[in-house]
């Protein structure tokens, strides 16, 4: 019998403060390197302006599309959308609207202010949605928005930080999604400690999984880990123990 593979993705840096979470287009496109290397088979990221702050301008994103694409060819970027980056949902749209080089990918988080109509407007030019569930009420309205059958992969990203809160919102969101029909590709996650917890339980229902140091700075036995390359290792190793293969 054929091995179930699970998708591994790597989310390298975000806002997180860690020696090893990249800012620069260099430092970020060497991270998504070793972590491709490591076992990841996409990468998501934040870009920085020249003054060390997350930015959705065009310039900043395209840079780092660029660099990463000459290192990781044929690796699906997935840039995010993040209104705690740009809060204004015109102004947001305003700026993405005038990207000129496009990722493969964005994540979009389902419970922001003028969510439906960016990822129309990303979906018009070509660019996946990762659809981005962050809550039992991101789930609902996700399931609502009719966006679901467009979408290239849900996300289920409890944010809270108590592991056993974090699996029952996952187990909630999961099943909002599979009870409205929705048969996209799921990946799970958590915040901190609890991302392990929630990974495995995605793990065992079948589902791909993220890791990188935008959501844990330590490895399943709770030492900090040095970079995004030894949390990739790490997801590897936890989907073989699970008894999985990676793609």
């Amino acid at each position: 019998m054929m091995q179930k593979k699970v998708f591994l993705q790597a989310a390298l840096n975000g806002e997180r403060v860690h020696p090893g979470a990249p800012r620069s287009a260099a430092a970020i496109a060497e991270a998504a390197r070793t972590a491709v290397e490591a076992g990841a088979h996409s990468v998501h990221v934040h870009a920085f302006d020249d003054a060390g702050r997350e930015t959705l301008e065009g310039a900043a994103c395209a840079r780092i599309l660029r660099e990463i694409r000459k290192v990781c060819p044929g690796i699906p970027v997935s840039l995010t959308t993040s209104a705690a980056i740009v809060a204004d949902p015109t102004e947001r749209l305003r700026i993405v609207e005038a990207w000129k080089e496009l990722p493969e990918l964005v994540t979009a988080n389902q419970g922001e202010a003028g969510i439906v109509e960016l990822c129309e407007l990303l979906l018009r030019r070509g660019v996946e949605i990762e659809a981005g569930l962050l809550s039992v009420g991101d789930a609902r309205a996700f399931v609502r928005s009719g966006l679901a059958s467009r979408c290239r992969r849900v996300l289920m990203e409890p944010l809270v930080s108590e592991t056993e809160d974090a699996l029952r919102n996952a187990a909630e969101m999961e099943e909002i999604v599979i009870s409205a029909g929705i048969p996209l590709e799921q990946v799970h996650h958590g915040e901190g400690i609890a991302c392990w917890a929630v990974n495995r339980r995605g793990i065992e229902r079948g589902h791909g999984i993220r890791t990188g140091l935008e959501d844990v700075t330590v490895l399943p036995d709770g030492t900090e880990a040095q970079d995004n390359a030894e949390l990739v290792r790490a997801a590897v190793w936890l989907i073989e123990l699970v008894g999985y293969g990676i793609f």
